[in-house]
């Protein structure tokens, strides 16, 4: 007997895939390029604000050129890693949800914008910056091209480039306006990027292992680290970028320090007392996105405030 005309109409249909428009390709793009993520860009201007280089014009023009440039960098490797991981995503509960997965953007679509800013973010490096800047753009494109590839697959390497893209942001600036990079200051860099990548790491396999069981449900290298082996990692490096902070706080010859308080130097308990806080969350396997973990615990804020004005005073020498 057939159905009412009633049951046929409030039945269901199969998912439509979103076609692509003038205003929805765009929006997917964008959407797609990760603009959350540019927030880790800001890091281009660690080296010369650590130096008390950005009282110019020409200085401050010139750092915003390399955010941009990286910004364009980062974007074009989003769309890239999104066009190869498109099937899989379509079967993820969550990322099926982003737009090249979804169709909204189509993968050719996301391969051909991706290609065209990864090689446009280094040329106009060579035209509008030094040609060290240029060189670290293109390294770091190449890099994380690989690692979209192949070497996020592989055991250890994966934190190791995660680490270095946070280490080439700082360094950037740095080089684009030809200002000498303390050891001191790269090494607590690295050592910071590091304890966030691993803390990270350490949070998405506590959390799928008390969730389903298996640690590789959404990052399949997941299941080749152990959660003991990644909790040593992120402790290791709090360590080691404490340590390195402190010996960057007291190194002669860097900022000027002659105020009336040793600002440089008090800096050191806000630096350890931020990195105290950030171990709470990497403790109890919360320790998502770095700018999600900063932006949503007031504390962690608040002493990252009073951290920025302390170095600041100590840059001014106040």
């Amino acid at each position: 007997m057939p159905e009412p005309v009633s049951t046929l109409l409030e039945r269901p249909g199969p998912p439509r895939t979103p076609r692509p428009g003038a205003v929805g390709l765009p929006l997917g793009l964008l959407k797609t390029a990760r603009p959350r993520q540019w927030v880790k860009n800001v890091l281009v201007v660690a080296a010369p604000a650590a130096a008390g280089e950005l009282f110019s014009r020409h200085a401050v023009t010139q750092v915003a050129v390399v955010f941009v440039l990286f910004t364009a960098a980062a974007s074009a490797i989003y769309l890239i890693n999104d066009a190869r991981d498109a099937d899989a995503d379509r079967a993820h509960p969550t990322k099926c949800r982003r737009p090249v997965a979804s169709g909204q953007v189509p993968v050719p679509v996301a391969y051909a914008v991706g290609g065209l800013l990864a090689v446009l973010a280094p040329t106009a490096a060579t035209v509008l910056c030094t040609p060290l800047t240029a060189a670290l753009l293109a390294a770091y494109v190449g890099m994380q091209l690989a690692y979209c590839i192949s070497l996020k697959h592989v055991l250890v390497v994966d934190l190791t480039i995660v680490t270095t893209g946070f280490l080439m942001r700082a360094m950037i600036g740095g080089l684009a306006l030809d200002i000498p990079l303390s050891r001191w200051f790269l090494i607590t860099t690295g050592f910071c990027a590091l304890f966030m990548v691993s803390a990270k790491r350490y949070s998405e396999a506590v959390q799928m292992a008390a969730s389903s069981g298996k640690p590789g449900a959404t990052r399949a290298l997941l299941t080749e680290y152990t959660t003991g082996y990644l909790r040593f990692v992120w402790q290791l490096a709090a360590g080691v970028a404490v340590l390195a902070y402190c010996l960057w706080a007291m190194e002669e010859g860097g900022t000027a320090d002659n105020g009336s308080l040793p600002w440089r130097q008090l800096s050191m308990a806000a630096f350890i007392l931020a990195i105290l806080r950030y171990a709470v969350f990497a403790d109890r396997g919360t320790a998502g996105e770095p700018e999600d973990v900063v932006l949503r615990d007031r504390a962690l804020a608040v002493i990252g405030v009073v951290w920025l004005a302390m170095y600041g005073l100590a840059v001014a020498d106040w």
